[in-house]
């Protein structure tokens, strides 16, 4: 079992003494349990995100920024703990939720303010893309194959590459790879790609939800199934965010 999502991979559901499959029959994860929980994470992050959003337009616009900063840092750091601590999810899941919320309505609100129906049209998106992936993928018209896999994995890991050397480049007073935030062809170009790679990833998450629970994995793999799905919802979200603001900065 491979998935491009770093949340996801492919020891989650072994147990590490013995490297087999975790079993437990009497309280098992369940298809409806993940998809319960993916909806509520969803509710948590809206609330966060309506939270800065409306103290944004409410003119403290300016007092935010350690919202931003604290929602990235803080859901980094709870994403990390999730990610080796998964049976701490059921508690981590919920807070990463909330705290990345925080750090969307402050970044969805200053798009906003720049290109006015931008937020709207990347949600639409992003739940477009999810409902359209997941309905190829249960009619069998996409199918997550070893090579599938391989090829979204290898590409996933190349963006993130790069977006670090970037970070890095700035961070040493460098100019960094301008096409990355380029609104020219090259810039739109780039970001179609990281789009496509971030909704294919979704694909790959649910080929990994789905393979856990005919595993029997334990019933808190719930929620990190749904804190997984959401790591890839809020990515792709962001990616369509700085696509759309590439094609409208154009016009």
């Amino acid at each position: 079992m491979r998935s491009g999502n770093p949340a996801l991979n492919a020891s989650t559901f072994l147990d590490l003494g013995s490297g087999t499959v975790v079993r437990h029959d009497a309280s098992a994860m369940t298809l409806n349990g993940t998809v319960n929980k993916t909806a509520f994470l969803l509710v948590l992050t809206l609330v966060g995100a309506v939270y800065t959003w409306s103290r944004y337009f409410a003119g403290d616009g300016a007092a935010l920024m350690p919202w931003v900063w604290g929602g990235l840092i803080g859901g980094l750091v709870l994403a990390l703990v999730t990610v080796f601590k998964k049976e701490w999810s059921p508690v981590t899941a919920p807070l990463y939720a909330v705290v990345e919320g925080l750090a969307l309505g402050a970044i969805s609100a200053v798009f906003e303010q720049r290109f006015p129906g931008i937020v709207m049209q990347a949600v639409g998106l992003t739940f477009g893309t999810l409902a359209a992936l997941l309905l190829a993928y249960r009619s069998g018209l996409v199918r997550a194959t070893e090579n599938f896999k391989l090829g979204v994995v290898a590409a996933t890991g190349g963006i993130m590459l790069l977006y670090l050397v970037n970070i890095g480049m700035r961070l040493f007073g460098f100019e960094g790879m301008g096409f990355i935030h380029d609104s020219g062809w090259l810039g739109i170009g780039f970001s179609l790609v990281v789009v496509v790679v971030a909704a294919l990833n979704l694909v790959l998450d649910f080929d990994f939800i789905e393979q856990g629970v005919e595993h029997g994995a334990p019933k808190y793999m719930e929620w990190y199934g749904a804190f997984g799905l959401l790591v890839t919802l809020v990515w792709l979200y962001l990616e369509l965010l700085r696509l759309l603001a590439k094609l409208q900065s154009r016009d």
